[in-house]
């Protein structure tokens, strides 16, 4: 089925709330210049590149077409003009992904990805990573995964004071990583453009995989996410916050699908599709995909 592509959009206009709202709490912490700047210094970018270019597989459309031709036709559809470098790297158990690279942005996913899922949960996949980097999400989401590491640099450096702050930014880094799945899942489901699929892929990322998945575990995963209530979220104390979201790495399949499921049945997501889309604009199929 021909599927619409997004021309002239932005991530702003399908931004989940609750990821713009971590966003800004994250934002107005106290500190958090001072940490991105130790990035700047130690050039963590160019040091989590390298170890990318080191150990993983560039994917091409020689040597993995199938993997190749995911990545152009969700960059098409989304409006990614530059497409990023992909990589293939070692099985882990669990379906992972990740977007590194604030310069030179690429895309990195694991061999479960690709035994896995089908073409078009691919699509949801990379669109989900495409979000990030076309969102500018990369330089956080890089603080991350260097967090550890700067937190003890820093309170070495400041007899402890600095690494208090520290602290208080860890917590807003790691609940705004959580809220910005949200978008992610969002981006996934216009590149895929079935909210069937993104179930599927979803339960998949929550590490089942195909072999096991039958209409009565989809059924049931639907009804679980319908019945997970995402608002009470935001009622949650801070000491709760820190214990439930200190493992931001974490699938959380079930509240994602609550999540997208609720843009779906609210029409938000037809209505986004129609006002972004036209009888003018270019429909993608396998005759329009350029190789």
């Amino acid at each position: 089925m021909a599927k619409q592509i997004f021309k002239d959009t932005n991530v702003d206009s399908y931004r989940h709330p609750f990821d713009r709202r971590a966003l800004t709490n994250l934002e107005k912490m106290p500190g958090l210049s001072l940490l991105l700047k130790k990035i700047n210094e130690y050039g963590i970018d160019r040091l989590l590149r390298l170890q990318t270019l080191g150990g993983d597989f560039r994917v091409t459309a020689r040597n993995f077409p199938r993997l190749d031709q995911a990545l152009v036709e969700a960059c098409k559809i989304l409006d990614v003009a530059s497409v990023p470098e992909l990589y293939l790297f070692r099985g882990t158990g669990s379906i992972f992904s990740y977007a590194i690279g604030v310069e030179k942005p690429m895309i990195g996913i694991n061999l479960e990805a690709m035994e896995w899922l089908t073409h078009e949960e691919l699509l949801f996949l990379l669109g989900h990573q495409l979000s990030r980097i076309k969102g500018g999400y990369l330089t956080y989401q890089q603080l991350a995964a260097v967090m550890p590491l700067l937190k003890t640099v820093i309170s070495s450096t400041t007899l402890g004071l600095g690494g208090l702050a520290a602290n208080s930014i860890e917590v807003a880094l790691y609940n705004w990583i959580v809220m910005s799945k949200f978008t992610g899942d969002r981006a996934g489901l216009l590149a895929c453009q079935d909210v069937d699929v993104a179930l599927t892929a979803l339960i998949k990322l929550g590490g089942l995989p195909g072999e096991y998945i039958t209409e009565a575990v989809i059924t049931e995963f639907e009804a679980q996410a319908r019945e997970f209530d995402t608002s009470k979220l935001s009622g949650l104390d801070q000491i709760t916050k820190i214990f439930s979201f200190m493992d931001h790495s974490s699938a959380w399949v079930v509240m994602r699908a609550a999540e997208l499921l609720k843009w779906v049945d609210s029409g938000e997501y037809d209505g986004w599709v129609r006002f972004y889309s036209s009888s003018n604009s270019p429909k993608l199929t396998d005759r329009t995909i350029e190789f």
